[in-house]
């Protein structure tokens, strides 16, 4: 999961490799946005924009030891960030949020007890919405997804498979399972009002470990190609067209000491096979990635564990991916969990957390590009 380290190690890629252009990381006008308020241990999951003036970032706070935490979430308004009022809900975290408009902006998070909500922005802060399966205590919501029509979509799992969830608010239906076993989603993105593509990882068909996982469904689902790797997880993806569908994540490996980290996944899938791309440094992660108003990918966020004094991104430059450095003395060693466009603008907003070690002070954590 984002965020996280665990006992990871390296991964030799196979004659498919394509090396990304230009390693040389770079500054390319990043600039840290305060994001006050949070309480260590802290940090932002997700964040989505709505336009220059109303984002939403969400992700969870006081976190201490073997403690839960509770859920965070932080409300932008042109001018500043501010903590939002979160004392009515009891959930552990939130982790993923997006939004179009002012009334038309949903979150999903994880639960303290065995409900798994889905929640809608109200204008002023976040209200739980009522919905079919609500309750149950095999439903996990993990990413949504919501479209200019206002419908809004949901991938987690119900029933023991996973599935997607879709409505406008009012009326919701599930659809039919993804025709993957024991598959796991961790987000959806839209491409077209009809087409959406999903990410996770699945169990790999020889045994252990898994393999990096994408989908689409357009009124049926349609299963690309696992992405091969030992304990590889998509934790993002960006559909450009159904043969321009990039792919970044991270790849766990085996073996390897304690607290190792993993290594940064990129691929790039063509309509009939998946290019595994090396993005310019081999250990670490790659978190999000995200379209610019032209519907290209154009930066993708990531952590480098040897070059930790500031946040690192990838931006394409033509066909190739360049390493590029975000502001310095902003955190002690950010580490980022997701990248958006602003809409009507060409600027690009990220969030993760002040530190990628998960103890105090570790705070929540925002970036921002503005051309």
């Amino acid at each position: 999961m984002a965020g996280t380290i665990g006992a990871l190690s390296g991964i030799t890629l196979g004659s498919d490799a394509v090396r990304a252009a230009a390693p040389t990381p770079r500054t390319q006008g990043w600039q840290a946005v305060p994001a006050p308020g949070s309480t260590p241990v802290a940090q932002l999951r997700r964040i989505a924009a709505a336009g220059p003036q109303l984002a939403w970032a969400v992700g969870e706070e006081g976190r201490a030891g073997p403690s839960q935490g509770r859920g965070l979430a932080m409300l932008w308004n042109g001018s500043a960030w501010s903590k939002t009022d979160l004392s009515h809900l009891t959930y552990t975290r939130l982790s993923d949020v997006a939004g179009i408009s002012s009334t038309a902006a949903w979150s999903v998070g994880l639960p303290a007890g065995n409900t798994s909500p889905l929640l809608r922005w109200d204008g002023t802060t976040w209200r739980e919405a009522a919905f079919p399966g609500m309750g149950e205590p095999d439903v996990r919501m993990d990413a949504v997804a919501v479209g200019p029509d206002l419908r809004v979509w949901v991938c987690g799992s119900r029933g023991g498979s996973a599935c997607l969830l879709q409505g406008d608010g009012r009326q919701w239906r599930w659809l039919d399972p993804l025709p993957v076993a024991s598959a796991n989603l961790y987000r959806v993105v839209l491409r077209s009002p009809d087409e959406v593509w999903v990410s996770g990882d699945q169990p790999r068909p020889t045994g252990g470990g898994w393999s990096g996982l994408v989908a689409r469904w357009n009124g049926a689902w349609t299963v690309l190609p696992p992405i091969t790797g030992l304990r590889l997880t998509i934790s993002d993806l960006h559909p450009a067209g159904p043969d321009d569908v990039w792919a970044v994540g991270t790849e766990a490996g085996i073996g390897g000491p304690p607290g190792r980290p993993g290594n940064p996944a990129l691929a790039h899938w063509d309509g009939t096979a998946w290019t595994r791309v090396q993005p310019g440094f081999t250990v670490g992660s790659l978190t999000g990635i995200a379209g610019d108003a032209q519907g290209r990918a154009a930066w993708i966020s990531g952590w480098n564990y040897q070059d930790q004094t500031r946040s690192t991104y990838l931006r394409r430059d033509g066909g190739a991916w360049n390493v590029v450095r975000g502001p310095a003395g902003a955190a002690t060693a950010p580490y980022l969990n997701d990248v958006t466009p602003i809409p009507g603008t060409a600027g690009f907003w990220s969030a993760g957390m002040t530190s990628p070690t998960p103890a105090p002070p570790t705070e929540a954590y925002t970036e921002r590009i503005e051309a």
